[in-house]
């Protein structure tokens, strides 16, 4: 059970660090963000009280939907006989289905893109490839900032499109990681403060900041790890994660966040919302790779020090089922 799970994650993190996401069409995600699109709209209402309960009903109901689904599809498999070709489905299977809740390849290919249509000197690029990963107004944004953006977009999403997933995989198998997604999808659709989503969407974005708890600050102290071997000023990322982590609106996205401006002894800067960091904002294309090369080995890391022990021990307790 141990080795079948390991090798679960560990073909899914290859498969997303050579192929990355696959297209739309093909993409589990995806459909979970159609679902909720097709719901949302249903949940308007004047009355704020409704609204929010039209919320949770969303994603409730999304949640029940996918993960029928996945135990449907265990059943399929345990319906196999022969048992090392079942043991070989599952495990393909959930690697397939883990990979989709992954994001690594996706990441990278994303920020590179912004640095690309920097070096060509398009900013009006940069700042529409910037708002694929972003949830901010980049209209204005001048290239430091665009940057700025791109490597806080690259923290952030170290734990929300990988360490999330894992975590979550490791405590509950692929019912968690689905889970996972499936709450922070529905957060980035609809968990904005504003006028139209902060009723509708109240639900999601509570979930999500508290699914994320534990993983954002995992995720901190393992870039720092990630900072040291790579060379970075670990040192650094340590004490601007410490003083600057609480400095974001959201109680989770500011620790990835102010780890990485330490370990690049830089400084990301959301105007009129936070800056982090003690250095310059004046930022680099190597910015940029050099946070790839955090974001890849903090994935991996994570993998060893946090989600490895987590299934051997809840697999030894008894209390770990894979799907």
């Amino acid at each position: 059970m141990i080795i079948e799970s390991l090798l679960i994650i560990g073909i899914a993190l290859l498969l997303d660090f050579k192929f990355g996401d696959p297209k739309n069409k093909y993409h589990p995600t995806a459909w979970i963000g159609s679902f909720l699109a097709k719901l949302i709209p249903i949940t308007k209402n004047k009355n704020s009280t409704i609204e929010k309960f039209g919320g949770a009903c969303v994603v409730i109901i999304t949640l029940f939907m996918v993960i029928l689904l996945l135990l449907a599809l265990n059943i399929g498999i345990s319906l196999i006989t022969v048992d090392y070709v079942s043991l070989i489905v599952s495990v393909i299977v959930g690697a397939l289905l883990l990979k989709s809740t992954i994001a690594i390849h996706g990441m990278e290919k994303h920020a590179r893109s912004v640095i690309e249509s920097i070096d060509e000197k398009n900013l009006d690029m940069a700042r529409n490839n910037l708002s694929m990963i972003v949830k901010r107004n980049t209209t204005n944004l001048d290239k430091d900032h665009i940057l700025s953006g791109v490597l806080e977009s690259i923290s952030e999403n170290t734990v929300d499109g990988i360490t999330g997933p894992m975590f979550y995989y490791a405590l509950f198998g692929l019912p968690g990681a689905f889970a996972y997604r499936v709450i922070n999808t529905a957060d980035s659709m609809i968990g904005y403060k504003t006028d139209i989503f902060k009723n509708v969407g109240w639900f999601a974005a509570t979930c999500d900041s508290i699914l994320n708890y534990i993983p954002s600050r995992l995720t901190g102290l393992i870039m720092i790890i990630s900072a040291a071997i790579l060379q970075n000023n670990w040192k650094e990322s340590y004490k601007i994660m410490i003083r600057d982590g609480k400095k974001t609106e959201s109680p989770n996205a500011g620790y990835p966040m102010a780890a990485l401006a330490g370990a690049l002894e830089t400084k990301f800067e959301k105007i009129n919302h936070y800056k982090l960091g003690d250095g310059e904002t004046m930022l680099t294309k190597e910015h940029v790779h050099s946070a790839i090369a955090i974001m890849k080995l903090t994935s991996l890391l994570f993998f060893g020090i946090i989600t490895i022990p987590i299934i051997c021990v809840l697999t030894l307790l008894g209390w770990w089922v894979h799907a």
